[in-house]
């Protein structure tokens, strides 16, 4: 078994520096040639670093003390300003009532002075056709007898 862990150990490391390398001759390839010198050295230290792996706790605090250097402070919210709240209020306007004395209907003062005499011809025409109607029932009757005594 530890012959296994062995070689598999040894595989993973010859992979990372398989990649470490495909990485360096590519950024060797995309950066200028007077920097490539210098930037490989970097490379050598950023894969040092790389193993040392920089964690950062957004939610968590851990209780590690060298793992709490990588909390990050909790991010700042926009305030937020409410467009309703903004707008004033918008004062009642209070209007005196004897400004405004005009009537709702212009002719409120002509019905007023012929309501007396509308509710008299009302009470007459009531009783004008109340009297047709008895006057046409009679002559009904009238001739409903003269028909029956025949």
């Amino acid at each position: 078994m530890s012959g296994e862990e062995e070689s598999i150990e040894q595989v993973a490391a010859a992979r990372q520096e398989r990649l470490r390398a495909l990485k360096a001759a590519q950024d060797l390839l995309s950066a200028p040639e007077n920097e490539s010198i210098e930037q490989a050295d970097d490379m050598v230290d950023a894969n040092d670093e790389e193993n040392n792996l920089n964690m950062k706790f957004r939610n968590y605090l851990p209780h590690d003390k060298q793992l709490q250097e990588g909390k990050l402070a909790a991010p700042v919210l926009p305030k937020f300003e409410d467009p309703v709240a903004i707008l004033p209020v918008p004062e009642e306007k209070k209007e005196d009532p004897f400004v405004n004395i005009a009537p709702k209907k212009p002719n409120w003062d002509l019905r007023r002075d012929v309501q007396k005499k509308l509710d008299k011809l009302e009470k007459r025409t009531q009783k004008a056709m109340f009297q047709l109607m008895e006057q046409q029932e009679n002559e009904r009757q009238s001739v409903e007898d003269g028909r029956n005594s025949d």
